[in-house]
């Protein structure tokens, strides 16, 4: 992970791994913190990773450590043209399209962290580093 990222995007997978303090994901973050990347999330992750076991003293940790981005009419209506875009739909690749919208919109270079890495790449093209978890 040599060359320089600007901001770091997390989907579900990315953000439960952080909060479950995975070893290779603290490593990655650790690195993008020494570059003085900016961490993001969409809102709608919050939702995605928060279950009965999810352990929310850490959630709200690592939530005061990102930027949650809202996702706004306007931002949905992006996500669904990203959809239709990729030819996907439905409520499988909802919640990727927002993220990837979400990631479309940061100050680039981007790199997105993410456990779908082919529906992430359908959706954000050539425009976001895609980084598999």
């Amino acid at each position: 992970m040599s060359e320089r990222v600007e901001t770091v995007v997390l989907d579900s997978e990315g953000l439960s791994a952080w909060i479950a303090q995975n070893r290779k994901l603290l490593a990655m973050l650790q690195v993008f913190h020494d570059m003085g990347a900016d961490l993001v999330i969409g809102a709608n992750t919050i939702v995605e990773v928060t279950h009965s076991r999810t352990n929310m003293p850490r959630l709200n940790w690592a939530l005061s450590r990102v930027k949650v981005e809202p996702v706004t009419e306007q931002a949905a209506k992006a996500a669904a043209e990203l959809l239709k875009g990729a030819g996907l739909h439905g409520h499988k690749y909802a919640i990727d399209a927002t993220v990837a919208e979400v990631a479309l919109r940061q100050t680039k270079p981007v790199a997105l962290l993410t456990s779908d890495s082919d529906d992430m790449t359908q959706l954000c093209g050539n425009q976001v580093r895609i980084i598999p978890l």
